[in-house]
């Protein structure tokens, strides 16, 4: 009854008495509590096995068991026990971290022994076994910086004056506030497309939460002096040539109908 007295309003002592006066990030305070938990959770079991008269030497069956299940059906929540246990101690992802595994992406809000718990940009709630943050390839977009960089791809007409457009580029990001000055943002022009002149624009933004809403302004920003400039933002064409049988260029298509014959004729 102590121990899970003390699990239960342990956080709540912690917060009030201590970790609210110490400069400690969520993550760090959160790690402090659930260790802190699982520790008072195996002193009173060990209290009472004692109790009950229960000795080491009788815990070793125990202990067999264990193995064996182990061994069979239980080496998944295990890993994810001891993955969970890593994932406290190294902290590669802490709680209010936004991370990529695989191809979902979110911001952690709990960690557990088995799973952790993150949320995706929809608002929803998706439980990830703690195994998959050490086995698989997991970003972590803020563990030391939260620093980004953003690419910025435009294709240009041919023709078009490439002094002009890298002055354009690097005009819109310089005129946005909340584009990095250092790294400074750089254009290059990046290769001859089939029908455009690619250009990159890569600049940097000090917050994540900031990439969507720079993307959108810079876009707009670009299209806006583009059009000023008389700069075209070239698409994809296609040209068609049709030949007759002579291996002549068809220069004109029509369609004759005659009676309930629908077939097209090429002349």
């Amino acid at each position: 009854m102590v121990a899970w007295a003390l699990i239960r309003n342990l956080p709540g002592l912690l917060e009030v008495l201590v970790l609210s006066r110490l400069k400690m990030r969520q993550g760090a305070s959160y790690a402090i509590t659930t260790i802190l938990n699982y520790i008072i959770i195996a002193v009173g079991a060990m209290t009472v096995f004692g109790s009950l008269g229960v000795s080491w030497d009788k815990l070793q069956w125990l202990a067999a068991a264990l193995s064996v299940g182990l061994g069979f059906g239980l080496q998944e929540i295990f890993g994810n026990f001891v993955s969970g246990i890593i994932i406290l101690f190294e902290r590669p992802v802490r709680i209010g971290d936004t991370v990529t595994i695989g191809t979902f992406s979110g911001t952690v809000s709990k960690i557990r022994i088995r799973a952790t718990t993150i949320t995706d940009f929809d608002r929803k709630e998706v439980i990830i076994p703690n195994k998959a943050f050490v086995t698989e390839r997991l970003i972590n977009w803020s563990l030391s910086d939260t620093t980004t960089r953003l690419v910025i791809r435009l294709g240009v007409a041919y023709g078009s004056d490439l002094d002009k457009v890298k002055k354009v580029l690097l005009q819109a990001a310089t005129e946005h506030p909340k584009v990095m000055r250092e790294p400074e943002p750089a254009v290059f022009f990046t290769t001859f497309g089939a029908s455009t002149l690619d250009h990159e624009l890569r600049l940097y933004v000090r917050e994540l939460r900031d990439r969507s809403h720079t993307v959108d302004e810079l876009n707009r920003t670009i299209d806006r002096l583009c059009r000023e400039n008389n700069i075209d933002i070239a698409f994809n064409q296609l040209e068609v040539h049709l030949r007759n049988e002579k291996g002549d260029e068809v220069t004109e298509v029509k369609r004759e109908i005659k009676g309930d014959d629908p077939t097209p004729s090429v002349g």
